[in-house]
């Protein structure tokens, strides 16, 4: 068996994805590809680009045929399916034909357009609308349930949860752990890097720390989050690159999209449209398990505030 043929049928080095791990539907595989292709190499961006572009001309296409159009190898064109979430090339090629078919039944994917300086203002709302409607969309299509579903059991059952994050991703941090004291659970945001090693060492096993980074790779939110995995806490990563140095220290990886980065909005601002989508599936998530306690304890915030709403000038 030659190595192209092995790395088709998933008996190569590197394998295929973990058992029990389902492939993304055909609906997510181009938000997969506008999620991941940042992070690929050259090549394997002309075949991610290839098939979210064509994806009725792709699926006719053998991995030779694929690797011809793209200029690419056929090794390469395994690899990105691959990483796109399929075991191999006829997996990938099944979702393109679905993908395909849905397109033809329903409407085309609207373009988006960068903002522009001279914009007018009308146009930056329905622009930024439509970026952020697509965002959740994207996020949505690529979160891993299963994933999403044991950090949810871990939250539920933590004796404390910390959650670090800088910049635009320590504002979702913030809000995170505000709605988890609502519902009665002890939680602290932590954007100041040393607090956060400092804090991170207090955990152990039985507690949860949150890292949420869109690049993956912020330094001052990766240090607490690999001291607390190796204190034994459960760790999740909140992250739009899932293959980047903050998820060797996640027990479990929750995958963000961005819209299209422009100068006047780059990811770091775009991306917490995903991040607190994805929050907001955690709190939610920790709510239905405990909600018993959950119920009460929001009840009992909002009665604790409600005079403030009533008294207030009109």
């Amino acid at each position: 068996m030659t190595e192209n043929v092995k790395e088709i049928f998933g008996d190569s080095p590197g394998g295929p994805p973990a058992p029990g791990k389902a492939p993304p539907a055909p609906a997510a595989l181009a938000a997969k590809v506008r999620t991941l292709a940042p992070s690929m190499t050259r090549s394997m961006q002309r075949v991610a680009e290839a098939v979210a572009g064509d994806p009725a001309g792709c699926a006719a296409l053998t991995v030779t045929g694929l690797a011809e159009r793209t200029g690419t190898s056929e090794a390469t064109v395994v690899r990105t399916a691959r990483l796109l979430g399929y075991p191999g090339y006829r997996d990938l090629r099944l979702a393109l034909a679905g993908l395909a078919a849905h397109q033809q039944s329903g409407r085309a994917p609207a373009i988006t357009t960068d903002i522009a300086v001279d914009d007018p203002i009308a146009d930056v709302v329905a622009k930024l609308a439509y970026d952020e409607q697509q965002t959740l969309a994207d996020t949505a299509a690529g979160l891993d349930t299963v994933q999403l579903g044991a950090a949810v059991s871990a939250l539920a059952g933590a004796r404390r949860t910390d959650v670090y994050g800088i910049g635009a991703s320590g504002l979702v941090a913030q809000d995170l752990t505000q709605k988890l004291l609502r519902i009665g659970l002890i939680a602290h945001a932590h954007s100041d890097p040393h607090l956060a090693v400092t804090n991170a060492v207090q955990l152990r096993a039985g507690d949860v720390a949150i890292a949420i980074t869109h690049s993956g790779s912020t330094g001052d939110v990766i240090e607490p989050l690999r001291v607390a995995f190796e204190r034994g806490a459960t760790t999740v990563a909140i992250t739009g690159r899932p293959d980047s140095s903050v998820t060797q220290y996640a027990d479990h990886v929750l995958t963000t999209s961005t819209s299209r980065e422009s100068e006047l909005r780059p990811a770091a601002m775009s991306s917490r449209t995903s991040q607190l989508l994805v929050v907001d599936c955690l709190f939610v998530g920790v709510a239905q398990r405990t909600y018993e306690a959950a119920a009460p304890a929001l009840a009992a915030s909002y009665e604790a505030l409600a005079h403030r709403h009533r008294n207030a000038p009109r």
